[in-house]
């Protein structure tokens, strides 16, 4: 006969329930104390629940180039248009992305939401392509006018930098960010002038401003096929209707010339163009802003190129600086449209300013431009969401108030059936409450987690998921109850059997949250990653807090006695007899024949 197992624990027993009680305190007072030591002591908001503007963008890659849709550049696009978002004056925007081709932009409150949805939306690459031609905006059915005459008096009085210098044509003397501002560019270093003729188309063979070509015509009908085909494009080209301008950039190479828009009085009146090859692109800039020049008392914008970009500008602004108006202009090419086309009427360098007739806020969206209009894809604009201030802390409002609701009928089903056992339930859901609260406060300034209204619905679908592991555990233990057995060896043998289900229900909400997460886009990811972060949270309750909680009040005699409110009673719950062992007596023996 084998000798008994002594000493051994039944499955599912706790030794000591005591230390794993004080291991989740600890726990928690380090993230409350963490929270209070950083002085975040409550959750960011989302735009929906603090007000502001969302903007979803996703990634386009250029026809057979499908893999420029990549982390490298996803993330560079990132930081441009954070520093462009940045450069409007706005703090605390959020720019990141989601999934593998989409970026979300939150804009907080207090941000002219249309100039930030500009900003954010121009996110085509930025060329410099010299001027060749430039006319009205409207259809007109013959070739393409000669060189437009110089601006009147008017713009020349209108700033006194420009007395004396030849201008390029334009229904007015204002230049602006969206518009083909009349500047003349100069230089802040000291450059000999041109002694030269380049021909004005800028094409990659005359860039040498040693070059000693005489200026070249405009384009006619009779030239090439493809110069034939652009100057048929551009003398049907009306720049007045709108599906024209957004169509006329669509396949534009660098290396080609194209036809191109541009107004200088926020879209009353268009003027159109026909632009040689780029010579510089977004890239070659290193940096540009809107500042005021103090002893002039005038807006200018400043520019620093590259050490390539600094080359590449000396060579065109020397061939430029020596064709006559309009082909000494470069125009400044932003997603099919010219955005400023300044004259040059000298050689430049590295360091170089636009000057004109700028207000405060055009010289500063130019700048802004200049500085981040480079984009290493182009974007779609999917969505945008904005909520004001008010409307946000209404929402903030009722999403607690429907919070309360669901954990207050929770709390009252579990008194009414549970009783006793509900006191243990109420601590573990506080307890989790507390955690939750805790890590969303951290992970707001550590991953830039912000809760919006999805994720407060996450939160309080969490409470019924939470409170079904309970359910579990208690109905489990009741069963063992039923069955004869005493209530500490019952919450001994119930936790294996409920551990097991509470495991592969969680299991199943972190997979389905996990899924979610991935495959959506925007807010339903705020509640996507709710619900997994307290399922998460869920399994650490039950096993570091519920169940030794548990084992602990199993030797109480409240609950050890069955008291009626224990919810643990064995008449209410109809207990079988408990289990006894029965001596085994040997068969009756046939009595002996005589």
């Amino acid at each position: 006969m084998a000798a008994p197992n002594r000493g051994r624990r039944p499955a599912g027993a706790q030794g000591k329930p005591g230390r794993t009680l004080v291991l989740i305190l600890i726990a928690m007072v380090a993230l409350t104390g963490g929270m209070f030591l950083s002085g975040h002591t409550t959750p960011r908001l989302g735009i929906d629940l603090a007000g502001g503007t969302t903007i979803t963008l996703k990634a386009e890659a250029e026809p057979g180039k499908e893999s420029a849709v990549n982390e490298t550049n996803m993330n560079t696009a990132v930081g441009i248009i954070e520093r462009r978002v940045n450069g409007l004056g706005v703090s605390e925007a959020e720019v990141q992305t989601q999934g593998r081709e989409n970026i979300i932009v939150n804009i907080p409150k207090g941000t002219d939401s249309e100039q930030a949805r500009k900003q954010v939306g121009t996110t085509a690459q930025l060329y410099f392509r010299p001027v060749v031609t430039v006319a009205a905006g409207g259809a007109t059915p013959q070739q393409p006018p000669s060189p437009a005459p110089s601006a009147s008096s008017k713009d020349k009085a209108t700033d006194p930098d420009k007395a004396g210098d030849k201008a390029s044509p334009s229904a007015s003397g204002k230049p602006s960010a969206s518009a083909t501002a009349q500047g003349r560019a100069v230089t802040e270093g000291l450059k000999a002038p041109a002694t030269t003729s380049p021909s004005p188309a800028a094409s990659s063979k005359a860039a040498d401003p040693k070059a000693t070509q005489s200026p070249a015509p405009a384009p006619t009908p009779t030239g090439a096929p493809a110069t034939t085909a652009l100057d048929k494009q551009f003398a049907t080209l009306n720049c007045m209707d709108a599906k024209s301008r957004a169509t006329i950039g669509d396949g534009a190479k660098p290396e080609n010339p194209m036809v191109a828009c541009g107004s200088n009085d926020g879209g009353k009146n268009w003027e159109k163009y026909i632009l040689g090859p780029a010579e510089l692109d977004g890239k070659d800039v290193e940096d540009a802003k809107g500042q005021m020049d103090q002893q002039r008392g005038i807006w200018i914008v400043t520019m620093d190129f590259t050490k390539g970009g600094a080359k590449k500008f000396t060579k065109i602004t020397s061939k430029l600086s020596a064709q006559q108006s309009p082909q000494n202009q470069f125009a400044i090419v932003l997603d099919g449209e010219v955005v400023s086309a300044p004259q040059v009427n000298q050689t430049l360098s590295a360091n170089a300013e636009i000057s004109g007739n700028f207000k405060q806020q055009e010289a500063q969206d130019l700048g802004n431009i200049l500085s981040y209009g480079a984009l290493p894809l182009s974007f779609e604009e999917q969505s945008v969401t904005t909520v004001s201030a008010a409307l946000g802390s209404e929402q903030l409002k009722a999403g607690l108030i429907a919070g309360a609701i669901g954990l207050a009928l929770v709390i009252i089903y579990l008194v009414a059936y549970y009783r006793g056992l509900a006191a243990i339930a109420i601590l573990s859901l506080f307890v989790s409450a507390g955690l939750t609260y805790s890590l969303m406060a951290l992970l707001g300034p550590g991953i830039g987690f912000a809760l919006n209204l999805p994720a407060v619905c996450g939160a309080i679908v969490a409470i019924g998921i939470t409170a079904d592991s309970f359910i579990v555990y208690f109905e489990r233990i009741r069963d063992e109850i039923r069955e004869g057995r005493t209530l500490r060896p019952a919450v001994e043998r119930a936790w294996p059997r409920a551990r097991r289900t509470i495991l592969v229900s969680d299991f199943v909400s972190f997979l389905a949250a996990a899924v979610l997460f991935l495959v959506t886009v925007g807010k339903v990811q705020g509640f996507a990653f709710t619900l997994g972060l307290t399922t998460l949270l869920d399994v650490v309750v039950v096993f570091f807090f519920t169940k030794p909680l548990m084992t602990i009040m199993a030797r109480t005699p409240f609950f050890a006695g069955g008291h009626p409110w224990s919810g643990l009673d064995p008449k209410r719950l109809g207990a079988k007899p408990p289990l006894r062992r029965t001596r085994r007596t040997s068969a009756p023996t046939e009595p002996k024949e005589a």
